[in-house]
């Protein structure tokens, strides 16, 4: 029990040396690094979580964490172990690793530190804890979303229950305002129709994404950027059903608010190729109206990138590669092998001699030449993509199997026989009784060959 506690010990204290230290790489501190160290605690924990925010607004999720992780143990100095704010400190902590792809397992252990706090902070009488529920709301919400992350739904949506259950009794109660509420229905309702998506229940998952985003653009406005994400998972959703017509209106909707905040010129291309997909999709499946949008939004994306270099333009070709197909199955092979064949030389610059980039291309040219009846021409790019497979993958990928294969037929095609070529004009007397047709491997060597 003893070494337990000296454990314990030592780890709050690891904590505490973690929080209040300046960077380590500054062997002789500064001024401002020296007036940090001596903050008072309460003072240094506001500026960490100023600092975690401000990280988190700009994306940059493990700095952010860095900062989350000061804030838990500063938060243990400043009150204790077992105060509220020390979950709402581990509840942050949680959110922070959400945030980060592949540890939602870490989200999930700082949440039920939290929950372990709050089961001991919450005790009789109960009309002073509204800080309290107002934190147990954003507890279950969080444990919800890292079980949602964990494919544990049925454990997710229980938790996510209990998040609606008690903001609606804080409302009920007066304890938060209407505005509150509707932000928290507005993230509690897009969990559910991603617990609903994520068992591929489409259909249950629609007016959960429905009312997620009423909700969204009621408390943050309709033109909030927290929009977006919620019509762009909405629009996949009635995509999957085939509401095609929704689905490009939500995702136009969606690029409106996106254009309406200067964004980059990469910001600006993915918005446009969501639509631009879209349009495809709805086109493939037998909804020729929506082919200019299509057209439309190709161009767009393309347009933003055109000039670009390095991963712009490699994403510049990516996107040209889905126009081109786009181009194929509307019938206009010829612009589409025109644009394929320009774009080989930007691709091999790019992506390099061997890359899947290149190999793909070949692969298309080569069934643009078969298409037009240039059957040598068609061989030779494919056995170029066979060799570049062959390199990249390894000759029984399944890939580069099937490419041997299609090179196999090929060559085999009535079209790719050698022809023969005219006998001198002074035969030899023996010659004139050879056979046409002699067995497979007796024949004499061809120059051709």
């Amino acid at each position: 029990m003893q070494e337990s506690q000296d454990t314990h010990l030592s780890s709050h204290l690891d904590e505490v040396v973690a929080a209040v230290s300046i960077t380590p790489t500054e062997s002789t501190p500064s001024k401002g690094a020296q007036t940090a160290l001596f903050q008072p605690p309460r003072e240094k924990l506001q500026l960490c979580e100023e600092k975690a925010k401000s990280y988190s607004s700009r994306h940059e999720y493990k700095k952010a964490i860095q900062e989350r992780v000061r804030c838990v143990a500063l938060t243990r100095i400043c009150y204790g172990d077992s105060h509220w704010k020390q979950a709402e400190a581990y509840v942050n902590l949680a959110q922070g690793y959400l945030q980060l792809k592949g540890l939602s397992l870490q989200a999930k252990q700082h949440a039920e530190k939290a929950k372990e706090i709050l089961t001991s902070a919450i005790v009789p009488p109960y009309n002073d804890h509204t800080d309290v529920f107002k934190c147990s709301v954003e507890l279950f919400h969080t444990m919800g979303r890292a079980l949602l992350a964990l494919q544990k739904f049925k454990e997710a949506a229980e938790n996510l229950t209990k998040a609606e259950t008690l903001a609606k009794e804080l409302l009920q109660y007066g304890r938060i305002s209407k505005e509150e509420w509707m932000a928290i229905q507005a993230r509690t309702k897009l969990s559910f129709a991603q617990v609903y998506q994520g068992q591929k229940k489409s259909k249950e998952a629609l007016p959960h994404y429905q009312e997620a985003l009423e909700y969204m653009e009621t408390s943050k406005g309709d033109k909030s950027l927290e929009c977006i994400p919620v019509l762009r998972e909405l629009a996949g959703v009635e995509q999957a059903l085939g509401f095609h017509d929704a689905s490009i209106n939500h995702l136009l909707q969606a690029h409106l608010i996106v254009l309406s905040r200067k964004p980059s010129q990469e910001e600006a291309t993915v918005s446009a190729h969501w639509v631009a997909r879209a349009a495809v999709t709805s086109v493939a499946s037998g909804r020729p109206e929506h082919h200019d949008v299509a057209e439309q939004y190709f161009q767009e994306s393309m347009a933003n990138l055109k000039d670009a270099e390095g991963t712009g333009k490699a994403k510049f070709l990516s996107i040209q590669d889905e126009y081109c197909h786009f181009l194929q199955v509307t019938g206009r092979e010829e612009k589409a092998t025109s644009i394929l064949r320009e774009s080989l030389e930007a691709k091999v610059g790019v992506f390099g001699d061997l890359s899947p980039e290149v190999a793909e291309t070949y692969r298309l040219l080569s069934g643009a030449d078969l298409a037009q009846g240039n059957h040598s021409g068609a061989h030779k790019k494919l056995k170029k993509c066979l060799q570049i497979q062959t390199l990249l993958y390894g000759p029984q990928d399944k890939r580069t199997v099937a490419t041997q294969q299609s090179v196999d037929v090929l060559s085999k095609a009535p079209e790719m026989a050698v022809k023969p070529r005219h006998a001198p004009k002074a035969k030899p007397a023996f010659c004139t009784g050879v056979p046409q047709h002699t067995v497979l491997g007796k024949a004499r060597p061809h120059a051709a060959d």
